[in-house]
């Protein structure tokens, strides 16, 4: 056969940015839905405890303060903190996925490698498991909303858009923390180090808990840059129905640019690593 003729048919038979995405999106629906019950515990249960323990316990002893409506304008502590529990998760299941699950594909499992042997392009391959990623932050997020709700937590209609917002503000992180992850050649302490110093100080410092005009004013700016801080703005004022346009619009253009940034760089690095 001739050259020409062979490229000829490997280009009609490599399937189109989006159908090629999805198809990764298929694989990983297809090993999950076996073996969903190896993630329940991070994806569910997790997010779930920490409602129990600090909207539910911790938040009586807040409102039995007397002192929690001045910092959440009078509004219930569990209904103030959900909006910003169901973000905090979504970065949180965002960033673990983006991680270890990523360099198993490059390094141990090789998935995708096995992916990039088909007509599948390094792109294609990072938006898939972006896609994916999405897909589980709902879900889980969906099921999040459901418990919140049966422990008298959602004020109103708004906390469907917390819950999109939620996936959205993920899906920034997980983005960015997925370009990252395509770098690491030997885990080490690497993600210790990103979870350690990064996750975790933005999960304490984002306003989930408590709002950042509480923290001292030379710690502010750092998490201004969080885009858990953008992400749980944005879904508190959807869940209260206290949108204030302007501010929404800047917390919406953040995330999104941080999203298309991440999702470029994570792009091109599959696309470098798999390159043959």
């Amino acid at each position: 056969m001739a050259p020409a003729e062979t490229t000829s048919r490997a280009a009609a038979a490599a399937p189109g940015r989006l159908r090629g995405g999805l198809i990764v999106v298929e694989h990983y629906w297809s090993w999950y839905r076996r073996n969903w019950r190896a993630t329940v515990v991070s994806s569910v249960l997790q997010p779930l405890l920490f409602l129990l323990a600090f909207g539910v316990g911790f938040g009586a002893l807040v409102n039995g303060t007397g002192r929690a409506a001045a910092a959440t304008g009078g509004i219930a502590y569990l209904v103030w903190l959900a909006p910003g529990l169901l973000a905090m998760s979504a970065v949180q299941s965002g960033a673990f996925e983006s991680t270890y699950p990523v360099l198993s594909g490059f390094k141990w499992q090789r998935v995708y490698h096995a992916m990039a042997a088909t007509p599948l392009t390094g792109g294609q391959i990072a938006g898939g498991h972006l896609v994916w990623i999405a897909c589980k932050m709902f879900a889980s997020g969906a099921i999040y909303v459901a418990v919140i709700a049966l422990f008298g937590g959602v004020a109103g209609p708004g906390i469907v858009v917390s819950l999109l917002v939620a996936v959205l503000a993920g899906m920034s992180v997980a983005a960015l923390v997925m370009a990252y992850a395509a770098t690491i050649e030997n885990e080490g302490s690497a993600f210790n180090a990103l979870f350690r110093f990064v996750i975790i100080p933005m999960t304490l410092f984002s306003g989930t808990f408590f709002p950042i005009e509480r923290l001292p004013a030379f710690v502010r700016p750092i998490a201004w840059i969080s885009p858990l801080w953008h992400g749980t703005e944005l879904a508190r004022s959807a869940a209260l129905d206290a949108w204030r346009p302007a501010a929404a619009a800047g917390h919406l253009a953040y995330l999104v640019a941080l999203l298309a940034v991440g999702t470029g760089l994570a792009t091109r690095r599959f696309s470098r690593r798999l390159a043959p």
